[in-house]
């Protein structure tokens, strides 16, 4: 099974590590809520297409296009948007199924050997993944460790051996995690006042540096940065390697891995309470995650940087998730409204084909439309719109490959 798909239990007697309890071995059914976020999640993500952005240059002037376009980015520095949140909630999902995969595979006589092995090669694969499709428009592969599989595939190991860990351990681990990688941030010299970021490809308009005890935190000129310095060096490049453009980070997925252990809490509450729904438990951990995280954020502690998934990012966003887990939840299970998520369900159940096609298909698709269709009919409502036409006919077709491979059972698994 793939770290992002649920796979139903059957009864079958566990081999388990001793002195393990905490991965129940009830059966289970599909997660439909869950299912659901998932493919809202890939959903925003294939969604760069319709490229709203575009369509915010021609109407300047429209308050939809411009909340749309903000939206369907990522946020410069501090903060969130909604595009913000895809990663996370793509992490999260994965510790959410993380119980019921592991209990599935334990039912099924495997021992824990065997699934550690598979673990660490579905680790393996992932990171992969993530490097090659980094590597698409490059001369040479392009080592690179901030894709958003390569992340999880760094963490994933660690993940699947904390789920066997008691729940009071987990959430020791969990608080570690974070303390000990904000701690190592905080001991790292900040910038000085004359720091000259434009040599760490910082441009000298930016205005989204920290002042202060943040500073630590500040683009390019930070612990994550200096470790990839060194680190990303270390392989072959074009060029030796000084900075992200965008920020990202290779130690990033210790936090990311903090995310992953926020799912793995909700999945285990989500079995352990079955058949009820714990929502009341997803929105306490919702409110106190986000309330602690703009805490840090508003003291000066540590801010919310999605970029380089700081401590504070990692339980402001959980909290998000929290509460989109919720509301699926309350909306799917217990008010019972099914039908209408269908569509999401069926990307939701091939998530990783989902993310494959989004990378790999979207040139080929718009170039075909273009030689068959010409570019015309994509201005039916006048050029301003063209890149929505155009998007929301790729969107389709990718929907529409999805729900072929859904009614043949054809689901893409690492």
């Amino acid at each position: 099974m793939s770290p992002t798909v649920l796979e139903p239990a059957v009864s079958k007697p566990p081999v388990s590590p001793s002195d393990s309890d905490v991965v129940s071995v009830k059966p289970v059914q599909r997660n439909v809520a869950v299912d659901a976020y998932r493919g809202l999640v890939m959903l925003l993500m294939m969604g760069e297409v319709m490229n709203f952005a575009a369509v915010h240059r021609a109407y300047m002037g429209s308050l939809f296009w411009r909340i749309l376009a903000y939206n369907q980015t990522h946020v410069e520095w501090a903060g969130m948007g909604l595009h913000d949140m895809i990663q996370p909630s793509f992490t999260f999902l994965v510790g959410v199924a993380l119980p019921y995969s592991i209990a599935s595979r334990l039912q099924k006589g495997q021992s824990f050997g065997k699934l550690l092995l598979h673990t660490i090669w579905r680790s393996f694969v992932l990171i992969a993944l993530g490097i090659f499709l980094r590597s698409i428009d490059s001369r040479i592969t392009y080592f690179t460790f901030e894709d958003t599989l390569t992340q999880i595939g760094l963490g994933y190991t660690f993940a699947f051996l904390l789920a066997f860990c008691r729940p009071r351990m987990q959430w020791i681990a969990f608080a570690a995690i974070l303390f000990c990688y904000w701690l190592a941030w905080a001991l790292y010299p900040a910038p000085g006042p004359g720091f000259d970021y434009t040599a760490v490809g910082v441009p000298a308009d930016w205005h989204y540096n920290f002042t202060g005890f943040a500073s630590h935190w500040n683009k390019n000129n930070n612990l994550g940065n200096a470790f990839d310095v060194w680190f990303l060096n270390l392989f072959p490049r074009e060029t030796p390697f000084a900075y992200n453009g965008g920020g990202y980070l290779t130690l990033s997925f210790i936090p990311t891995l903090g995310t992953m252990l926020l799912g793995l809490f909700a999945g285990r509450w989500f079995r352990d309470a079955q058949p009820k729904i714990p929502i009341r438990k997803f929105l306490i951990a919702a409110v106190l995650l986000c309330a602690v995280g703009l805490l840090l954020h508003f003291t000066g502690i540590c801010p919310i940087v999605k970029r380089i998934w700081t401590p504070a990012w990692t339980l402001w966003s959980g909290g998000v998730c929290f509460f989109f887990l919720a509301a699926f939840s309350w909306v799917i299970d217990v008010k019972g409204y099914r039908r209408w998520a269908f569509p999401l369900v069926v990307v939701g159940l091939n998530s990783i084909a989902a993310y494959l096609i989004a990378h790999l298909w979207e040139r080929f698709i718009i170039s075909s439309l273009h030689i068959h269709l010409g570019y015309g009919i994509f201005q039916i409502l006048g050029p301003g719109l063209e890149p929505l036409l155009l998007g929301i006919t790729v969107m389709i077709a990718y929907w529409l490959v999805l729900y072929w491979m859904y009614k043949k059972k054809l689901f893409l698994r690492i």
